[in-house]
């Protein structure tokens, strides 16, 4: 069974970092595209990050800028999405996704999803 399992989401300070972890397993996710999507109470799931397999050039949403770092470690399976300067508008359930290619990502053409983790910024 494909599964993506996402970690590390939590309540976090404004201005404060935190880092999310996501782990793949019943097969290897070596050759995927990796990235992450959230979503917002009452907004639709939006692309964040995403990363192509051999760990080139990462797309950024503009709206995470130089905040958010994703990086990937191909032989633990996994994908990880480092954010820092957390403002209340990341708030959000992240989703971690795999794809074909990073195009496929950013065209929501997604072939796993992992369940979420929460993200909640807030004093």
């Amino acid at each position: 069974q494909v599964q993506l399992t996402e970690s590390g989401g939590g309540l976090v300070q404004p201005g404060g970092s935190l880092s999310l972890s996501c782990v793949g397993s019943g097969r290897s996710f070596s050759m995927d595209a990796m990235g992450w999507f959230r979503q917002a109470p009452g907004k639709e799931r939006e692309i964040v990050v995403a990363i192509p397999w051999h760990s080139g050039v990462p797309y950024y949403a503009a709206s995470v800028g130089n905040r958010f770092t994703i990086t990937r470690d191909n032989a633990k399976n996994a994908v990880f999405l480092q954010m820092d300067s957390l403002t209340s508008e990341d708030t959000a359930v992240y989703f971690c996704a795999t794809a074909s290619a990073i195009s496929d990502i950013r065209n929501n053409e997604i072939e796993s999803w992992g369940q979420g983790t929460q993200v909640t910024v807030s004093a």
